[in-house]
């Protein structure tokens, strides 16, 4: 099989609710990638073969195929298509596998694989409620196989960060123990400048506003969420605003534009499990791709996991015996940040990078999504 190729990889700072990037328009935020993509390796823009693009809650300025919007906003050739997907926060990982899986199969050799979420304009979960005017209060009490299969009560990922929370003994302590590393492992890669090669700045933020310099006693002052007993919005990834994106390519096209690859994608898999459990699909979906890899564990050298909530990366920890210490060692979305559709690609953005900076040959990239559902990457550097 042909192999598929990652060439570049960059992002936009993630910017905090309300924060700089907040009144950037959602086309403009994916242009800003996409533009500085292009302008960085020497692909003419008609020559590319797609843009896939993940993004969530895709209603006004997020909706009308927002990959194509954000091509065109960015001033490129009209010639190149662009494509928009959800599977929820695991998007923009999808993308990378669709990328992937179009140029092993031949038929494309120059494809875009990112995602842009602007949550300060169009908030988390906006989608699920828009048609509620039409009469459709949620995606799921309506269907009478649903309801007949999972209940009536429609899933929530804070119910099941709460449940994973339980089964899985960790207490609202360690959850926040775990979170205040999250933010201290970001600031120190802020102050080192480990994200400098990998983020182009834009409205004047040159890096990720979302961090915080907080303690153990502010975190404990903070009430439950929605019911929750031990999950606090302290423990819990962070709505932000951001973009990312991937150059993924052939050899051919290595060969055609004399193009230095920096990584090879080895795997790429997804599976699901129970959507109420809703986060717990990275543990079974990280069993099931290093068995289909021929891999173990062992063979990993850097993990990117996403940080839903501190529960769901606890948990894959506790049930896989990964060292934390070579788990999200920049910090994850509780300090960085979720940007829903573009947070997969700003993972796979910061594990090649890091991945380059100490010398690890393999990573591996998984994530919750909503459905109950997770992606698995594994990359080689190169």
């Amino acid at each position: 099989m042909a192999e598929a190729y990652i060439v570049d990889a960059l992002r936009s700072p993630t910017g905090r609710r309300k924060g700089g990037l907040s009144q950037i328009h959602a086309a403009d935020l994916g242009a800003h990638v996409l533009r500085a993509l292009v302008a960085r390796n020497g692909i003419p823009d008609h020559e590319y073969d797609d843009v896939i693009f993940g993004c969530v809650d895709t209603i006004g300025p997020q909706a009308g195929d927002i990959a194509r919007t954000s091509w065109l906003a960015a001033g490129l050739s009209q010639a190149v298509p662009g494509t928009t997907i959800d599977r929820q926060c695991g998007s923009s990982q999808q993308a990378v596998h669709f990328a992937a899986q179009a140029v092993m199969s031949g038929t494309q050799d120059v494809v875009i694989a990112g995602g842009v979420q602007c949550m300060t304009q169009i908030p988390i979960s906006s989608a699920m409620t828009a048609a509620e005017p039409l009469g459709f209060s949620d995606p799921f009490s309506g269907s009478e196989g649903w309801v007949r299969r999972y209940g009536k009560q429609p899933p929530t990922q804070f119910k099941a960060a709460q449940m994973i929370a339980e089964k899985w003994g960790l207490s609202r302590e360690a959850l926040e123990a775990y979170a205040l590393e999250s933010h201290q492992r970001a600031l120190r890669a802020i102050d080192e400048g480990r994200f400098v090669r990998e983020i182009v700045p834009l409205a004047g933020v040159a890096q990720d506003e979302t961090p915080r310099q907080t303690t153990l006693a502010k975190m404990a002052e903070l009430d439950f969420l929605f019911g929750c007993e031990r999950v606090t919005a302290a423990v819990s990834s962070q709505t932000c605003d951001a973009a990312s994106a991937l150059l993924i390519v052939s050899e051919a096209a290595l060969r055609r534009y004399d193009l230095t690859p920096r990584a090879r994608i080895h795997h790429i898999s997804v599976r699901a499990e129970d959507p109420i459990w809703m986060l717990t699909a990275p543990i079974p979906a990280t069993a099931y791709a290093l068995k289909r890899a021929g891999m173990r564990l062992d063979d990993i050298d850097r993990v990117e996991i996403n940080e839903a909530f501190a529960s769901v990366a606890m948990a894959w920890l506790q049930e896989t015996g990964y060292p934390h210490a070579q788990t999200n060692v920049n910090g994850g979305a509780i300090a960085l940040g979720h940007p829903l559709g573009a947070t997969g690609t700003r993972l796979m953005c910061s594990l090649l990078h890091e991945l380059e900076r100490s010398g690890g040959r393999y990573g591996l990239q998984t994530m919750c999504e909503g459905g109950g559902q997770a992606n698995v990457t594994i990359i080689e550097r190169l």
